[in-house]
């Protein structure tokens, strides 16, 4: 006998049916505008009714969107010309309608905030195609998907990130479109399947074109894709999705890299010169590592220790539903292709020094992904029908019992495996019994999803009031400061923060950071290389287009603003600092005196120069093919001495330090070949040392070096037949004390 479910009951669950899709989308709209409104809701109320933002680097974004809108692509400023600095390539041309539009100022953060509420929106709706597409005449499963935008949307510091005005939620929101193009891989008939697979492919290059991390992303999806249609193609065909998903990507990361390569001599983008330690010279291969290795520990665990729950160890909980989804059949496929997304995406940006600062941002995408397997997981465990495979289940429980050991560990302890494998074995299998009946398991993931809400209930405050204090502190401190200096007709900007000081004042800028980028010189990489080389490069400006006053934090720069200003001339404060890089931008005046005088030197006559290597100065450096000790070496130096010529004026120069028992080089040419020359050497010597002299494999002499405080120019006769057109001059240290190198010219 078949008993019927009640009239009324068919018919509703009938219409409902009907219109499920637009109440999931009415519902999705919801929870997006909830979220989206508390935020920015509690900004206006911490700025007094004014937009802002709580990150300087949005304005970073704002820059470029205001250059396209002027007609200057990829331009900082307008007049800088092209900078890699924005390693967004998309979002400011996402943001440039909005000020054409009328939207200038902080307002364009409104246009930023429909940009992030429709990408969110996107995400939620296309994200739901994981869980109906696991079960597709589900009625449980497509009710479960309601729970999506809920969870999703939970967790305090990916809602602080969404709404923040950067690129994360319009990343996600090209994700969204790349994983509906993903689900078309699935549906295409063999006829129509290069065309999906190409559909594909232009997100995946959308998608490296917003985030450049996520050319794994586009990697897991193209194999995954042609995992899915192993059984329905041969292997040459399975073979072209792969490369029809992945070769837009490819090309979009390798004209980036050409441009980047022609218009600045850089293949690497600014930011990743900027902030990725591989690119240091002087870090060790081991401690690039060790900082690669912190970086991935923090990324996973600050999230899930920190901003998941508000007490140890209930951050664990949508892990351990996201392992969960893995022990579904139904569910797999999905869980195996967004843990690729997880773990390639961590393993990206664990490069990325900035991971562990502006609220983890950087590690978001993440962990929007980790929220939707754990919606998936718990839905699917949720059913009757759905029994977990037994030996995926263990696994699960085994990973999910070593999670939870590492989350009890004594405070200030280095997480580490905690427990024994064979009780985590045990755990694994008791779990695994446990879960393959319906109660039990339907009680423990309501349970779980209730308890992670309840921890997730004050971070979640905790992350509302951020937001608008530091709104509010980038408000009171950046953009009061950038109006100011706007209101002064600044004529350049020397800026160590390349975001809103230079968009609130819309005044051109210098970014001595080297994110903004300037004629071409290579900023970004003096960066690297410490202030002295940043200065130098400032040397080579035009005195007409330096800066003329400063807007930066002391403490970060030294002795810049000692040597090179003529005195403060504001200040501007953010009381209550929770974000900015220092309580108070303060304004100097420049003095660019100073530069050039160390140009010459004073032992010989200039004008029997032939040629000369300003040591510090990176265009020089790579002219005369000069190399320096690294790692561990070659660390910049500078210093303001009396010059020997005037002993009322000062010279400035910048060198490298080098220890004892390593060498540097260079290259010195523009000489007549056998002719006898002269090669003058700067330093300032703070320690005892000697140096080797030696032109090819020829050692010429011995330079002996005293401390003193004082520039000492040291000449080196060097014979005929020791000079060609070309020569190759070497310095190697004998010590004890360190050798700085300033300057080196060889005359005839």
């Amino acid at each position: 006998m078949v008993i019927r479910a009640p009239l009324p009951l068919r018919s509703a669950l009938s219409w409902w049916r009907r219109a499920d899709g637009a109440i999931y989308a009415l519902w999705a709209a919801t929870c997006t505008l909830t979220s989206a409104c508390a935020f920015y809701g509690y900004m206006l109320r911490q700025t007094q009714g004014e937009w802002s933002a709580p990150l300087d680097d949005v304005f970073i974004h704002f820059d470029y969107a205001r250059s396209i809108a002027q007609g200057y692509p990829f331009e900082w400023t307008p007049g800088n010309g092209y900078s890699s600095g924005n390693t967004s390539l998309t979002y400011p041309f996402a943001l440039a309608p909005g000020w054409l539009a009328g939207l200038r100022d902080t307002n364009l953060m409104v246009w930023a905030a429909l940009i992030a509420t429709t990408s969110t929106f996107a995400l939620l709706l296309a994200a739901r195609g994981l869980l109906l597409r696991s079960a597709p005449r589900s009625d449980s499963m497509r009710a479960g998907s309601y729970l999506l935008p809920a969870v999703v949307l939970s967790v305090g510091a990916l809602d602080w990130s969404l709404w923040s005005g950067m690129e994360v939620a319009f990343f996600l929101g090209i994700w969204a479109g790349a994983l509906r193009a993903f689900f078309g891989i699935d549906d295409a008939s063999a006829r129509g399947l290069p065309r999906s697979a190409w559909a594909l492919g232009a997100w995946g290059g959308l998608l490296v074109a917003t985030r450049p991390e996520a050319a794994m992303s586009v990697a897991a999806f193209g194999l995954i894709a042609a995992l899915w249609r192993a059984r329905k193609t041969t292997s040459r065909e399975r073979i072209g999705v792969l490369l029809r998903v992945g070769l837009p990507a490819f090309a979009v990361l390798t004209l980036q890299s050409v441009a980047n390569r022609v218009l600045t001599g850089e293949t690497s983008a600014n930011g990743a010169i900027v902030k990725l330690a591989i690119n240091s010279p002087f870090l060790t291969a081991d401690e690039k590592l060790a900082d690669y290795i912190f970086n991935l520990k923090y990324a996973a665990l600050r999230n899930l220790e920190y901003h998941f729950s508000d007490a140890a160890g209930y951050g664990y909980i949508p892990l351990l539903l996201a392992l969960f989804a893995l022990a579904l059949p139904e569910t797999r496929r999905f869980a195996v292709l967004l843990w690729l997304q997880i773990v390639a995406w961590l393993a990206m940006v664990a490069l990325n020094g900035q991971v562990r600062w502006q609220n983890e941002r950087y590690t978001m995408p993440a962990v929007a992904w980790l929220l939707m397997l754990a919606t998936l997981g718990a839905v699917a465990m949720l059913r009757r029908s759905g029994r977990p495979a037994l030996v995926a289940s263990a696994i699960a429980g085994a990973l999910g019992a070593q999670a939870l050991a590492l989350s009890l560990r004594p405070a200030g302890v280095m997480p580490q495996v905690a427990l024994a494998w064979t009780a985590a074995a045990g755990a694994g299998a008791v779990a695994a019994f446990v879960v393959r009946y319906w109660p039990a398991r339907a009680a423990l993931v309501m349970a779980g999803l209730g308890l992670a809400a309840w921890h997730q209930d004050a971070k979640m405050r905790d992350q509302i009031w951020f937001f608008g204090r530091a709104s509010r502190n980038i408000r009171d401190q950046h953009v009061t400061a950038g109006r100011w200096l706007g209101a002064q007709r600044a004529a350049r900007i020397l800026v160590g923060d390349a975001g809103a000081l230079l968009y609130a004042s819309n005044r051109p800028g210098l970014d001595i950071i080297g994110l903004g980028g300037f004629a071409g010189l290579p900023f970004a990489r003096a960066g690297v290389h410490g202030l002295p080389a940043t200065l130098e490069l400032i040397e080579r400006v035009m005195p007409r287009d330096r800066p003329d006053v400063f807007a930066i934090y002391p403490s970060w720069w030294g002795t810049l603003p000692v040597w090179f200003s003529r005195g403060e001339v504001a200040r501007f404060p953010a009381p209550g600092n929770v974000i900015c890089g220092g309580y108070e931008d303060v304004i100097f005046l420049a003095d660019w005196h100073l530069l050039g005088t160390g140009e010459a030197p004073r032992a010989v006559a200039p004008s029997h120069v032939r040629d000369s290597v300003d040591v510090a100065d990176l265009v020089s450096e790579k002219a005369h093919q000069y190399v320096f000790p690294h790692p561990a070496g070659g660390w910049t130096d500078m210093k303001v001495l009396p010059d020997p010529a005037d002993s009322y004026a000062d010279l400035f120069d910048a060198g490298r330090r080098t220890g004892a028992g390593r060498r540097e080089s260079m290259r010195l040419s523009d000489l007549a070949p056998r002719a006898a020359a002269r090669l003058v050497v700067r330093s300032a010597p703070d320690a005892k040392t000697a140096v080797s002299v030696s032109v090819g494999s020829r050692v010429i002499g011995v330079l002996a070096f005293e401390p003193r405080d004082a520039w000492d120019e040291r000449v080196i006769d060097l014979p005929a037949d020791a000079v060609d057109s070309a020569i190759d001059v070497a310095f190697d240290v004998i010590g004890p004390g360190d050798f700085v190198n300033y300057h080196v010219w060889i005359t005839q």
